[in-house]
């Protein structure tokens, strides 16, 4: 199985998806910042899917009290980096990991300094824009399987098409 990480923070500060969620907050300790975590864990467990085993870093280090400790939220990992540990950090030492197990790994981010570190062999990059761009393309594509599977609920949307027109017309008073 392919990995997924993901530069929480890089990504909600940068991705104008998530940008809204958290304007003019000033730090990391805010409710909004829990409401835009939320919604980035939601969205890249809808992304990974069974296509990707995803884990998403958030900057812990200035935090005297960060373990680094994973922890499953949504069916993918969702880490803290250690006190004194950048979250580029912990993401350049898994995305090595994976690809010295021959791992395809895809890093969202749009740190230049970790998206240069990280390219080659297995890992590809994919920028905090894009993956929001990816997502919108999602979220679309859900919307309309549910207006369908909606619409396959009626009896009307089951009918075949001559059928419902004929059934219209004897409904107007016309002949079937």
């Amino acid at each position: 199985m392919r990995l997924l990480l993901v530069d929480g923070y890089n990504v909600l500060r940068s991705g104008s998806a998530y940008a809204h969620l958290t304007e003019g907050v000033p730090d990391h300790t805010h409710d909004a910042f829990n409401v835009a975590r939320q919604a980035l864990v939601t969205d890249v467990a809808t992304f990974a899917g069974r296509e990707y085993e995803a884990t998403v870093v958030f900057d812990g280090g200035g935090n005297p009290h960060s373990t680094g400790e994973a922890r499953k939220v949504a069916g993918i990992q969702v880490v803290f980096s250690s006190a004194g540990v950048s979250a580029d950090s912990v993401i350049e030492e898994l995305a090595r990991a994976a690809a010295g197990q021959g791992r395809e790994v895809l890093v969202v981010t749009s740190d230049a300094a970790t998206q240069w570190t990280v390219l080659g062999r297995k890992v590809t990059r994919m920028s905090a824009a894009g993956f929001a761009e990816e997502m919108q393309g999602i979220r679309r594509d859900i919307e309309e399987a549910v207006c369908e599977q909606a619409g396959k609920r009626t009896l009307a949307g089951r009918l075949d098409e001559d059928v419902r027109a004929a059934l219209e017309r004897m409904a107007r008073g016309g002949k079937g």
